[in-house]
């Protein structure tokens, strides 16, 4: 299934123009790019985990960022910066990993 999106919504008087999902284990990253009226655009970054409470209710937690045009250089040199850091110290971080991972019914419901 494509994850990549576009789509609009104005109800906070930007426009959604394009979205990207990246599950991540028990994280899930939202990319949206959106318009503003003047027709500037910025990302909103957003990860949301869930999280069952003591009640046996599960739970979205998100934190957002808002990223704007006259950082995106400096935020993309941060990133790739820390990045390639990690790469250099951490290889073993970036291999791929074969191996089919086996999950319980209940693992299986909580990725969902």
């Amino acid at each position: 299934m494509n994850e990549d999106k576009f789509r609009k919504d104005e109800t906070d008087g930007s426009e959604d123009v394009y979205s990207k999902v990246v599950r991540a284990g028990k994280r899930t990253y939202f990319f949206d790019v959106k318009s503003t009226r003047g027709g500037d655009l910025f990302l909103t970054i957003t990860e949301s985990r869930k999280r069952v409470g003591a009640d046996g209710v599960a739970r979205f937690e998100k934190n957002k960022i808002y990223l704007y045009k006259e950082d995106f250089d400096k935020y993309a040199d941060g990133l790739n910066d820390v990045v390639e850091y990690i790469k250099r110290n951490k290889p073993d971080y970036f291999t791929q990993n074969d191996q089919t991972e086996t999950l319980s019914i209940d693992e299986e419901f909580d990725r969902l």
